[in-house]
């Protein structure tokens, strides 16, 4: 058996082992609602329960946010897991074995290098911790943290620790305690670096050091900040196959279920001022590692909330910073508000001097960051007509960036509000990538605006977001029957296929369903509906999966196996014979009309084989 059929094997096994409702449970109140259980989602603030688990199916599903999947989604939701160690994790816990892969050689290097660089940096952050609480040297350190108010349990919580300077210790404090393979893998990390005569020496210096944690809670890095005088004030770890900052979050691993709790998380810029925020009571703060924040970084974030909000400086730096992150969070659909402080304070002076209670003041009216964009390009270039050339062409970028069409319909419709310019024409010039610009080349202010629209809608495109040339179809009756009968009953699925059912979805929600449901029918084994509910991405089509699911009676299935009726097959069946007969009876019908009246013998035939085909829906009905 091939390693791939072994592993959906066990795949299989584990979700027929694993109890659904014990696994939820351990983390969600969860009581009974007749063949249900019900309980407050995990992955939204509610206050009354909508998070439903289906013992039988093994299956849950939340009406409040659209949350749902089986057991392996919610371990790789809620604990931000891939699914090969959720499936790991599971199979550990059933004392289920795994088939092991087998790896070429340089894969199995590759991979001994990784475990070799997260236990250096494991090693190594032992070392600097020890130090910090211990070394001579580090009573400088020690003072420092007093001064900025950071106590002993928040030091241990973030494992911060101290590497000392070259004078108490000389170049090689780390280097010195390490050989062979544990040497070149701090040498790999960045630990420690190569000098011209072939030693090493330490990269890290006289600086205290925030260890850098991956979601699932491995050291991936480190970020120093010199305590006495030197440059760079702050220094990361080098990239390194463990450690890219872009995707990477200070804070996230330690503040994660807070954030998840609060369904909003705070983005701050500064190392000391995440702490800062944690020590005096807001535990929903992340930061990124001292560059601009990342799509990756929103990506991971949106793991854990919906909401996000900027705390930044009131300078001209925090007001760039937030307008650069506008385009990030539309591409992600994740809706995020920017608070700037009052001039002179970062967030760590803000809340050590005004207290907890004047941050949510300052959190809770925070301007939504599209808002914020267009309000500071009006501030910069004005509403005449040249500064509206400008804000448009600024703005073009942000809104190119947004997710779907409904997204990027509704940001064009508040910013042609704000600017006085009607939505559609907004909307054109928006798309057009070149400059807005007269034809001579000189500068759109010269010409009205109403001259710019009437240029713009002579170039207007097709619509982009056609499936194929055609808009998606919405299901009718008809259609979610069938839709509903081929995801509830895969056994039924090649002979509805070989009755046409996929040109009877054609352009709807139900033919994607039809063409996943074709790539689980590929793997030549069977499976049960909910395994195409794990299959697919959140949006529509799993959305409508769920709701399928959970719409179902409990008498269609029997120890969460669905038996559907040779009955109820056998009427859709006949409904697609007669479809398939009623669309060629309409081409025939086309056909005859457009054959030349001349040509008796081409028509003749047509009309006897639509005589043929009438007859046989005739029987049908």
């Amino acid at each position: 058996m091939r390693y791939s059929e072994n592993r959906d094997s066990v795949t299989a096994q584990v979700k027929e082992q694993a109890d659904i409702v014990q696994i939820i449970g351990e983390y969600v109140d969860l009581k009974r609602a007749g063949a249900r259980f019900l309980g407050r989602c995990p992955f939204h603030g509610e206050k009354t329960p909508s998070f439903s688990v289906h013992p039988g199916q093994q299956f849950y599903h939340c009406f409040g946010c659209g949350e749902s999947g089986d057991v392996f989604s919610f371990m790789m939701k809620y604990h931000n897991l891939d699914f090969p160690t959720a499936l790991q994790t599971l199979a550990k816990r059933y004392q289920i074995e795994l088939p092991e892969k087998q790896y070429s050689q340089a894969e199995q290097e590759k991979e001994h290098l990784r475990k070799a660089m997260y236990a250096i940096n494991e090693k190594a952050a032992r070392l600097f911790r020890d130090y910090l609480l211990q070394g001579k040297g580090a009573a400088g350190a020690r003072a420092y943290l007093e001064r900025r108010g950071i106590p002993l349990a928040i030091q241990e919580k973030f494992q911060l620790g101290y590497a000392p300077a070259v004078e108490t210790v000389g170049w090689n404090f780390l280097g010195a305690g390490l050989q062979g393979e544990e040497s070149a893998a701090a040498e790999a990390v960045g630990l420690l670096v190569r000098n011209d005569k072939g030693g090493t020496y330490d990269r890290f210096r006289d600086r205290i050091l925030f260890p850098i944690f991956d979601p699932k809670g491995r050291i991936s890095g480190f970020g120093g900040r010199i305590v006495g005088d030197g440059q760079p004030k702050y220094m990361n770890s080098p990239e390194s196959p463990v450690f890219d900052k872009s995707r990477l979050l200070l804070g996230l691993f330690q503040q994660a279920g807070e954030i998840r709790s609060r369904q909003r998380v705070v983005l701050v810029e500064g190392n000391f001022d995440l702490v800062s925020l944690v020590v005096h009571g807001c535990p929903n703060v992340v930061a990124p590692l001292g560059t601009a924040l990342t799509r990756p970084q929103l990506k991971l974030l949106r793991h854990y909330a919906e909401n996000a909000i900027l705390l930044f400086d009131g300078d001209t730096a925090g007001v760039k910073a937030a307008i650069r992150a506008v385009p990030l969070f539309l591409a992600e659909q994740m809706s995020a508000k920017v608070a700037l402080l009052p001039s002179g304070h970062d967030p760590d002076t803000f809340i050590r001097e005004k207290g907890l209670e004047q941050l949510e003041r300052l959190l809770d009216g925070a301007t939504p960051l599209a808002e914020f964009a267009l309000a500071k390009l009006i501030e910069e270039h004005g509403l005449t007509l040249d500064g509206k050339r400008k804000i448009v062409e600024e703005l073009r970028p942000l809104v190119q960036a947004a997710a779907s069409p409904l997204q990027r319909s509704v940001v064009i419709a508040h910013f042609s509000e704000k600017l006085g310019i009607p939505a559609q024409q907004l909307s054109e010039l928006l798309a057009d990538h070149s400059p807005v610009v007269s034809p001579a080349g000189t500068p759109a202010s010269r010409r009205s605006l109403e001259q710019q629209y009437s240029s713009s809608t002579q170039k207007r495109e097709p619509n982009r977001f056609a499936h194929e040339g055609k808009e998606r179809v919405r299901l009718n009756g008809a259609q979610k029957r069938l839709v509903a009968h081929m995801v509830l009953y895969p056994v039924h699925f090649l002979r509805l296929e070989q009755a046409g059912l996929r040109q009877r979805l054609a352009f709807s929600v139900g033919e994607v369903l039809f063409l996943q449901l074709a790539a689980l029918h590929a793997k030549g084994r069977e499976f049960e509906p909910e395994e195409l509910l794990a299959a697919l991405p959140e949006g529509e089509e799993r959305a409508l999966v769920a709701e399928i699911l959970l719409a179902a009676s409990p008498a269609s299935s029997e120890n969460g196996h669905y038996s559907g009726t040779e009955e109820e097959l056998a009427e859709l069946l006949l409904w697609l014979k007669k479809e398939e007969l009623k669309e060629r009876d309409r081409k025939l019908t086309v056909e005859i009309e457009n054959v030349p009246r001349d040509e008796h013998e081409a028509v003749m035939q047509l009309l006897l084989e639509k005589q043929k085909i009438d007859k046989e829906l005739r029987a049908l009905e």
